[in-house]
């Protein structure tokens, strides 16, 4: 390429979100009027710049557990239908708006309980959110389509609930299921049952592994646990040795390479939480040398000021990343999908690479 790719020419491109948390994604100016709405008094601002400014500045702390702090506020304010109905909806919106075309929302149904709502009542208001800025953003001639992960907190003890709960509504929207939450003296053999409750209902799940914690994490997410994919993985560059120019692998870097294990890879996240020091450090750049499924991410938008567009530029930035190679990454989020087999090629074959076609062969 004769040039570096910018922001703008990135978010033309039709991208693919796996790892992507709710109640990490509100607009600050949302969580404010929410905030008043339901009385709610512990905002440390009710200037939604200022709001924005103070989630980044809270979460970039170098800790997980500081970074978990800040959805007090926003768990605070979504507690009722008219509010996660309203999240769901502008999430939708803002994701189609930054050119993606399919993502997969993750949020917590036990965290949303405080007002009275129901389980069952508030799947089904997210649900209902998403579809309405579904509809939306096909209004502004943006095509997006949002499945649904239920998360289960790897600190409590509805896990086997919420899985019951996944396989549920698989068929109205809800695609797979997780587990998130500090890792630490949490193992995810702890939600064994739940994880083989979905084997046995041939149902799709993700575990949150090697972020805070190291190999032991993702061995049992893997092994025990037998998790489709890894939120995060990070640390899985902790079994790949590097000397003299060369790499090798233990024999769990291995396995997740040939298994070709998706990694869901949330770069500004990572340097936030301390499970890398900087985009140009981030192990993303040496997996993606030695191609294991890498996916590129954005966890929690609100609380990493960022979008895809911008973890790709940042990307672009560091590594000097070109259109194949960001097609190469939503490609493998794509395939990596819990889509039946027939819709992700549609999508990969309909919209993700003719959409880059065009881009590559743009005269700007």
């Amino acid at each position: 390429m004769s040039h570096q790719l910018s922001l703008d020419q990135i978010r033309r491109a039709p991208k693919v979100l796996l790892h992507d948390h709710l109640d990490g994604g509100l607009r600050p100016a949302t969580v404010v009027e929410l905030a008043d709405a339901a009385g709610y008094a512990r905002l440390p601002t009710r200037d939604p710049a200022e709001l924005g400014a103070w989630f980044e500045a809270a979460a970039d702390s170098g800790s997980l557990q500081r970074y978990l702090e800040t959805f007090s506020h926003t768990v605070g304010v979504m507690q009722t239908r008219e509010a996660l109905t309203r999240v769901a909806a502008e999430c939708a919106e803002d994701l189609a708006a930054d050119g993606i075309v399919y993502a997969e929302v993750r949020f917590a149904p036990e965290q949303h309980l405080e007002a009275g709502l129901l389980l069952d009542e508030v799947i089904e208001a997210v649900l209902e959110g998403f579809r309405i800025g579904q509809e939306r953003a096909a209004e502004q001639g943006r095509s997006i389509r949002v499945g649904t992960l239920l998360t289960a907190m790897r600190h409590a003890a509805r896990s086997q609930e919420i899985a019951e709960l996944a396989v549920r509504y698989r068929d109205v929207g809800v695609v797979g299921f997780d587990i998130a939450g500090a890792e630490a003296g949490h193992p995810p053999t702890r939600h064994l049952d739940a994880f083989e409750y979905l084997r046995r209902e041939n149902a799709h799940f993700t575990i949150h592994a090697g972020e805070a914690f190291g190999l032991p994490s993702i061995w049992e997410a893997l092994q025990w646990c037998g998790a489709d994919r890894l939120g995060h993985g990070v640390r899985i560059v902790d079994d790949i040795d590097v000397s003299d120019g060369k790499a090798r692998l233990g024999r769990l870097a291995a396995y997740v390479r040939d298994k070709r294990v998706p990694l869901e890879m949330c770069p500004s996240s990572n340097i936030q939480t301390g499970a890398a020091a900087s985009i140009e450090e981030h192990p993303i750049g040496l997996l993606r040398d030695l191609r294991f499924r890498v996916t590129v991410n954005t966890d929690n938008r609100l609380q990493s000021g960022t979008t895809l567009s911008a973890e790709f530029a940042k990307l672009v930035d560091a590594f000097g990343y070109d259109w194949d190679d960001l097609e190469w990454f939503s490609v493998n989020a794509m395939k990596s999908a819990f889509l039946p087999f027939d819709e992700r090629l549609a999508l990969i074959n309909g919209q993700i690479k003719p959409g880059f076609a065009r881009l590559k062969w743009a005269v700007e």
